[in-house]
């Protein structure tokens, strides 16, 4: 039987990915994944917060795009060869609030954690 740490570590900062697609899939319209992802990207570029290799990060979002299906925040829809997503209004309504609300914790950690240094 393995016993489980008493440390484990939590992502404190805001995941830009997940905030990308929230942004992006919060629109009425359904989208296969490779537009999704084009759009998702030239988003993150824009904001600098592209990181990486291009398919390390196609990978990711993939993930994440899972992951908010798995939650209920996105449909995915087949049809045949072709899947579309198209995310829940409701649910993202609440996931743009925590992920607001995360980003603001995280700008003023940052903020205080500068200001004894001046």
């Amino acid at each position: 039987m393995s016993k489980r740490s008493a440390f484990s570590f939590t992502r404190r900062a805001p995941d830009n990915i997940t905030e990308e697609l929230i942004a992006v899939l919060s629109s009425k319209a359904a989208f296969e994944f490779k537009p999704l992802f084009e759009i998702m990207l030239f988003n993150l570029r824009e904001r600098n917060a592209a990181s990486g290799g291009e398919e390390m990060l196609r990978l990711r979002a993939y993930e994440k795009l899972q992951g908010l299906v798995n939650q209920g925040a996105v449909h995915r829809e087949i049809t045949g060869a072709t899947k579309k997503y198209k995310g829940v209004a409701a649910r993202m309504a609440v996931l743009r609030a925590e992920m607001k609300a995360l980003r603001v914790a995280c700008n003023e950690r940052a903020r205080a954690k500068a200001a004894p240094a001046k």
